[in-house]
């Protein structure tokens, strides 16, 4: 299923009492009600549906208490490098972590993923940290070793802080907490260490939600967003055009037909196509830009015989497969070259495990409305462990999401330590403070979604009809 996912409403946010239920057709005025009087009645407290009261300053201040051990943890994971299929050291060392702080169940699935699960309840979620990273690139525009987890200012440096291992600590650690503060109820919570996810966006997903699926209904990805709710972000493709030519000798080339001569118009009017894309209010303009171009001949005395370019598309909502295939089409048809051949790229690296799971390179658009119940649900806990409203955004770059929620229709949002303006770049880095701060937000989430949501309100599947009839049934009552 490829879809592009744009989420209207579809309920409210409800606690245990049930004259706090507030469907989500009684507008926006209806739910600051609510929030206030929970926020009056139970000083910065959240009754839940767990038959306990769940603090939230309670779950900052235990969070607080394992600083020290999730500076250790992700100084850790940063002295181990593990670009692309080459995250085994790293599987082994988050592993140890979770036997050490009493996961009820660690599992590396046949792909190489690794995810621990706390809780055993029939309401299944999860929380994503990729734990492959990007290379280094040019030692020298380094500062400091990229692998040594340098400590200055409450900062940690190195390769994987911000993009995104600090995301996988603070998960790891949420887990504890909700150990620790006896957070029991009807939930099973799975922190997912993620493999490939540089290399192939979304592969480990792919495989999780159609291979090895325990049910999950619902996923935080803790790319960085600065401590920010992230509700979406454009998509992507990679697509491929290649123009043929005659090779004959350099020294006569009016003999053949020169390939690149072939791609030269067509280079233009990707250009101009990239001014004509479609823009979205929230998430920005679709792109187009050329970033490989290459060529064969059988020597540098010859004529090319063919010529390919590979395209970076970005897609904004609204923005299908189909649709940017066709305009590469056109744009070669418009340059005179109507035989250009245009493909989208396939994945089929092996995992460290060996596994191979091929994938088309298509990374669809996501977007959940600011009223979904996921994202109400997610700046209710916000506010419940903050004691204020969040920042709600986008990312610029793409995540997990595009197969979590594009391609399987799980739906998700955005919340991590470090800015997204430091990833990929010798700045790498994540505040200590935000490894504290993301691990209370995500412990204080799980009874907080529990409390505010339905399994049937948030699965994007659910048939247009059904939901029809519970909006109805819940106006009545």
């Amino acid at each position: 299923m490829a879809i592009q996912v744009v989420m209207p409403a579809k309920a409210g946010i409800q606690t245990n009492r049930k004259a706090d239920w507030i469907p989500a057709f009684a507008g926006m005025t209806a739910r600051a009600e609510l929030r206030n009087r929970i926020s009056r009645e139970d000083n910065h407290m959240a009754t839940t549906t767990l038959g306990r009261r769940v603090d939230g300053r309670a779950i900052m201040a235990q969070a607080e208490k394992y600083r020290d051990d999730m500076v250790k943890f992700l100084r850790d994971l940063i002295r181990i490098p593990s670009e692309s299929a080459q995250e085994e050291k790293v599987v082994r060392r988050i592993k140890a972590e979770m036997e050490k702080l009493d996961f009820d169940e660690i599992v590396i699935d046949g792909f190489g993923n690794i995810r621990g699960r706390v809780g055993n309840g029939s309401r299944k979620f999860a929380i994503d940290a990729h734990i492959d990273t990007v290379g280094v690139g040019d030692p020298d525009t380094w500062k400091w070793d990229p692998f040594e987890g340098k400590v200055e200012n409450n900062i940690i440096y190195g390769r994987g802080a911000c993009d995104q291992t600090g995301g996988m600590v603070s998960a790891v650690y949420a887990g504890r907490i909700l150990k620790d503060l006896g957070i029991g109820g009807d939930y099973s919570v799975y922190m997912v260490g993620s493999i490939m996810e540089e290399d192939c966006d979304g592969l480990p997903w792919l495989y999780i939600l159609r291979e090895e699926n325990p049910g999950i209904e619902c996923v935080i990805i803790t790319e960085p967003t600065d401590l920010r709710i992230y509700r979406g972000h454009r998509g992507r493709m990679e697509i491929e055009v290649t123009t043929k030519g005659l090779s004959c000798h350099g020294s006569a080339p009016e003999r053949g037909v020169n390939a690149v001569y072939k791609m030269a118009p067509v280079v233009k009017e990707v250009e101009a196509l990239n001014k004509r894309l479609r823009k979205d209010a929230f998430l920005g303009k679709g792109t187009v830009t050329i970033s490989d171009i290459r060529a064969t001949s059988p020597s540098l005395c010859a004529v090319a015989d063919s010529c390919t370019i590979h395209l970076d598309r970005r897609l904004t909502a609204g923005e299908t497969k189909e649709l940017a295939v066709s305009e590469v089409k056109a744009a070669a048809k418009r340059a005179g070259v109507p035989d250009a051949q245009v493909r989208i790229l396939e994945y089929n690296r092996p995992t460290w495990r060996n596994k191979v799971y091929p994938m088309e390179k298509y990374y669809p658009t996501w977007v959940f409305s600011e009223d979904h119940p996921l994202i109400q649900s997610a700046a209710e806990a916000y506010r419940r462990v903050f004691g204020k409203a969040p920042n709600i955004g986008k990312w610029t770059f793409s995540t997990n999401g595009v197969a979590i929620a594009g391609l399987c229709g799980v739906p998700c949002f955005g919340f991590g330590p470090a800015e997204e303006s430091t990833a990929h770049s010798p700045m790498d880095q994540c505040p200590i403070d935000h490894l504290v701060k993301a691990a209370a937000f995500y412990a204080q989430f799980v009874p907080t979604y529990v409390e505010t949501t339905r399994r049937e309100d948030i699965r994007m599947d659910a048939p247009p009809a059904k939901r029809k009839a519970r909006k109805s049934k819940r106006k009545s009552g």
